[in-house]
């Protein structure tokens, strides 16, 4: 019986020198602008303006864990943390999750009573705001459209800027009809569906990283499909005592027991090993643990 680790990161699309100037640029303009819908949002009584601030601070939070996963991927593991700093990508989204959901429950009350009792509010502000943040979210998106098809962070930021502009399109639209017709009811229930995007999203987000914190296998993982992989593989017979589980929001790790053909000599078992190591990272498995038993032990746990 022999035990076969990998200690390596594999997550070879990550690029932190190529890619930390555009998150950085990305959240640094998404801040600015959440304040600047935060103020007008209440100096206003405007909770379009608002709402959206709060989805804006749910993207800005995702671009923040985009770029700690980056960084933390060059960490290297200590005596104390062999696994390096990974997790809290997971416990950070975790955070996010709770956090908007406390956000939007408040933002969601105050939005009813808004529309059960309509106030003032300037169509003409709400739609020029929303206008700056289209521009931004577009100019952030631009920033990642090159690399979206190499990395899955930068493809998600790609895709959070670009449904950020749909949004803020949205509030645009509801402005200038405030402006031009006076319905000032129209603004709580454009605050009522941006928190139900709002809604969406987070419930996705909470139980994703729910699953991931208590390490359950990630949802982009199929067991079966990994097993299946495992054992087509030449010269194993079995698998069993899988485990997969997340590292980090970006890396997945696994330790199984393969039994292997008792004919091959050690070097031999430990090339299968190693070219089982790089089909599992074309599954999404990034860090693998192979434990080694002859197929004649393997027979005897089973009483065959």
């Amino acid at each position: 019986m022999a035990h076969h680790h990998d200690h390596h990161n594999h997550n070879h699309a990550i690029n932190p020198s190529g890619n930390d100037a555009a998150f950085v640029v990305g959240i640094s303009l998404n801040v600015l602008f959440i304040i600047v819908e935060v103020v007008a949002g209440i100096l206003n009584n405007s909770m379009s303006l608002l709402t959206d601030a709060g989805h804006n601070v749910g993207d800005v939070a995702s671009l923040v864990l985009s770029l700690i996963a980056f960084r933390l991927a060059q960490k290297k593991s200590t005596e104390k943390f062999t696994y390096g700093y990974k997790k809290t990508t997971v416990l950070a989204a975790l955070f996010n999750a709770v956090f908007l959901l406390i956000a939007i429950g408040i933002l969601g009350f105050e939005s009813v009573h808004r529309l059960l009792h309509p106030v003032i509010v300037k169509g003409n502000v709400i739609a020029w705001v929303a206008g700056i943040g289209i521009v931004i979210n577009l100019v952030t998106a631009l920033m990642f459209f090159k690399n979206r098809h190499t990395d899955l962070n930068i493809k998600s930021a790609y895709l959070h800027m670009m449904s950020d502009a749909l949004v803020s399109a949205g509030v645009v639209a509801g402005g200038i009809l405030i402006a031009f017709t006076q319905w000032y009811w129209v603004d709580p229930v454009i605050g009522l569906i941006v928190m139900i995007v709002i809604l969406i999203g987070t419930w996705s987000l909470l139980t994703n990283s729910f699953r991931l914190s208590v390490d359950a296998v990630p949802p982009e993982i199929d067991m079966n499909e990994i097993k299946n992989i495992i054992a087509s593989q030449k010269n194993i017979s079995d698998v069993h005592h899988i485990h997969i589980w997340a590292l980090s929001t970006t890396e997945n790790a696994l330790t199984a027991h393969v039994s292997v053909n008792d004919a091959l000599s050690f070097t031999e078992k430990m090339d299968v090993v190693q070219n089982l190591k790089q089909e599992l990272i074309h599954h999404k498995i990034q860090h693998s643990t192979i434990e080694i038993e002859t197929e004649l032990s393997n027979c005897e746990q089973k009483n065959c």
